[in-house]
C-alpha cells in the first residue's frame, strides 16, 4: 500500500529547501515509491542521449529531475502563501485536502 502525499499532479508549490528554493511551479508528476517530485522548469538537470529513432540526433537535452516532497509547500491561490495540507470529510463524506492557514478546501 502506498502512502497519501500531501502534494498530487497539477498542485502549485513552492520549494523550501535547495538549489531551486523560493521558486514556485506548477507539479508534472509524483513519484509514491521515492517521494519524489517533478516540478515544471525546476531542478532541470542535463541527460546525455545517444540517437534513436524518435530522436535522430541526439545530444545533450535537459529536463526536470525529482524533488523530495519534504522541500515542497502548497501555494494557497487565495493568499498567495504557502501552507501546510490537512484532511477532513466534506458535507458528502468524502474526504477532501484543505490549507491550514485559510481553512479553504484545496482545488
Amino acid at each position: 500500500m502506498t502512502k497519501k502525499m500531501h502534494i498530487k499532479k497539477g498542485d502549485q508549490v513552492k520549494v523550501m529547501a535547495g538549489n531551486a528554493k523560493g521558486e514556485t511551479g506548477r507539479v508534472v508528476s509524483v513519484d509514491r515509491k521515492t517521494n519524489r517530485a517533478l516540478v515544471e522548469g525546476l531542478n532541470m538537470v542535463k541527460r546525455h542521449v545517444k540517437p534513436t529513432a524518435s530522436s535522430p540526433q541526439g545530444g545533450i537535452i535537459e529536463k526536470e529531475a525529482g524533488i523530495h516532497v519534504s522541500n515542497l509547500m502548497l501555494v494557497d491561490p487565495s493568499t498567495k502563501e504557502v501552507s501546510r495540507i490537512g484532511r477532513k470529510k466534506d458535507d458528502n463524506g468524502k474526504l477532501v485536502r484543505y490549507y491550514k492557514k485559510s481553512g479553504e478546501v484545496v482545488k
